[in-house]
Order: C-alpha cells, then structure tokens, then sequence
C-alpha cells in the first residue's frame, strides 16, 4: 500500500521532467490489477524517455519499487509498474486517442499538490 508521501513523490518527479496533465485515479475496488493510475503528458518521445528515465531512478529513494517498464523503445506509450501504481507516460496523441480517463470514467480521481 502506498502513502500519500510516495504518490506525491512520485507527481513530483514527474514535474521535475515537465510531465504535463498529469492526473492520479483511484482504482481500489474497481481493478484487481493495481490500486492507482498516473497518467501524465510528455510532449514527445524524448521527453516520455526524459520522465520514465526520472520516475526509474528515483522511485527507488522514495520506497516505491519499478516492478518493470514496457515501451519505452517507442516511447509513445511507456507504461512503468510499480505493483500499487501504475503509470503511463503518453505522447499527446497517444493519450488523446486511449483516452484512459474515459475508460476508467469510474475512478475517483485523487487530488494532489502541484509544484
């Protein structure tokens, strides 16, 4: 289970890497899969590379393990598991066409500071 400090971590190395957009949804009782989802922007593939290469390094300090991370050669679409949180780091287009948002329309979204 994560605390609030480790998502609020989290929300701030993606800043740190000028994620954009970012927002965290709250799928306790609705998915079995994970507990979170952080979608977030990055403006292109350099940059999704930039914010995925952030969260991997530094999660660690905040005690938040990366279970695995997949698409990052694209990095269109990199999706970076850390068990409880999942988060998808998406090209504009990417994140307009999945739309996740609407898909998981269920979901509580969490409300969080911005640096």
């Amino acid at each position: 289970m994560l605390t609030d400090d480790q998502l609020q971590g989290t929300i701030t190395l993606v800043e740190e890497k000028k994620g954009r957009d970012a927002i965290l949804l709250d799928l306790k009782g609705i998915s079995m899969v994970t507990d979170y989802f952080l979608i977030v922007t990055g403006n292109s593939t350099t940059q999704v590379k930039a914010i995925t290469d952030n969260l991997t390094d530094k999660l660690p300090e905040l005690g938040v393990t990366v279970l695995r991370v997949e698409g990052l050669q694209e990095a269109k679409w990199v999706l970076v598991d850390c068990g409880d949180l999942v988060i998808h780091i998406m090209t504009p287009d990417q994140r307009e066409f999945y739309n996740l948002e609407r898909l998981w329309g269920d979901a509580k979204t969490v409300s969080f500071t911005t640096t």
